[in-house]
């Protein structure tokens, strides 16, 4: 039932441009994951020119050149992190080799933007930490299950004007499929992808510190198994998790490899929030045996229910705001500590896991 009509929630377009061309300069290097492809659009909507591009694999530089003819194919990394017009450095590395790559960057006096899960251990964690206080540059992380999904931004902003009153619970569901024979090999390796919980884990783990306005939680318990993929011993495709946070709200989250071809999308990706005064549920992607389209809001309080068909309707502020905060030093599409906080806490979860099988 869609109850929209005359109802004082409504979504609001945001222009995404936020500077004009030759303002904010970046690259992309590392393009081990498909998601380097959001991180560049997001930026170059909000008014980023590409520069550089640069891969050791010859054939991934060219298909990314195919996408944005604009960028110039580097010779070596180096000689991206020593062009002084370059501003930031968008990269999808192995996931193992993001952390580093990032201190990389940073030291060489550049903002860095990296894909998910930002690291594989509490080390690279510090280190960036350090590189962070030692040179001031931003450590981004592409949290796209919230910054790339209109219905997620526009959650945001409910709850922001009040639409839930006080959140007390985040249930996230991040299911994906699998596609096992299209995966790289390091995809399959635990050192190099780090395990369920830090990877996919670490959208949830956002979601909630932002959702329910915590600057810290504790992990409550998280379980691993691999219950359906046996051929591949070091691959989890399963976990979950409990956390609460410092103001009392709690959360709980599960994520899988586990979807079947006969969906429509690659991940039926589900975000619900419980405020004290209504609740909001997001269908991200689709909206199973209705509609193919994501986006979809529910949202039921006081005023009644209303169902909300978001897809071009919102935008996506956070990638603005962030070439804004590079050049004028502040922090307004994500603070520093809550992108290294949703990081240590889907690190820990990791790490003390319980393997259920």
């Amino acid at each position: 039932m869609s109850k929209a009509d005359g109802m004082k929630y409504a979504p609001k377009g945001k222009p995404n441009k936020v500077v004009e061309e030759g303002q904010f300069i970046i690259s992309a290097v590392s393009l081990d994951h498909g998601h380097i492809y959001g991180m560049c659009n997001g930026l170059i909507e909000a008014g980023a020119v590409l520069k550089w591009v640069y891969d050791p694999d010859p054939a991934r530089v060219e298909a990314f050149i195919r996408q944005y003819p604009q960028a110039r194919a580097a010779a070596s990394e180096e000689q991206v992190l020593s062009d002084p017009e370059v501003q930031l450095v968008a990269a999808a590395a192995i996931t193992s080799e993001r952390g580093p790559l990032g201190v990389r960057v940073m030291r060489s006096g550049k903002h860095y933007f990296t894909d998910k899960a930002p690291f594989t251990t509490i080390e690279q964690l510090e280190d960036a930490r350090t590189a962070y206080s030692e040179t001031g540059k931003k450590y981004a992380v592409y949290y796209s299950e919230r910054l790339h999904v209109e219905s997620a931004v526009f959650a945001g902003q409910l709850i922001e004007q009040g639409a839930i009153g006080r959140v007390v619970q985040v249930i996230g569901l991040g299911p994906h499929r699998l596609n096992a024979g299209a995966r790289p090999a390091w995809f399959f390796e635990k050192e190099k992808y780090g395990g369920i919980i830090c990877d996919i884990g670490s959208h949830q783990i956002e979601q909630f510190l932002y959702y329910t306005g915590n600057q810290n939680a504790a992990v409550v318990n998280s379980k691993v198994a691999n219950y359906a993929n046996k051929e591949y011993p070091e691959l989890e495709d399963f976990g979950d998790m409990n956390v609460v946070g410092d103001n009392g709200a709690t959360g709980y989250f599960r994520v899988d490899w586990l979807t079947p071809n006969g969906l429509g999308t690659w991940g039926d990706g589900r975000t619900l929030i419980l405020g004290t005064e209504g609740y909001i549920e997001m269908r991200k992607y689709i909206d199973i045996a209705r509609e193919a389209d994501g986006d979809q809001l529910y949202l039921v309080n006081s005023d009644g229910e209303q169902h909300m068909k978001l897809g071009g309707k919102v935008g996506f502020p956070y990638f603005g705001q962030l070439i804004l905060d590079c050049l004028n030093g502040t922090e307004n599409a994500m603070t520093q500590e809550h992108t290294f906080k949703a990081a240590e806490l889907s690190l820990l979860a990791q790490k003390n896991a319980v393997r259920v099988e």
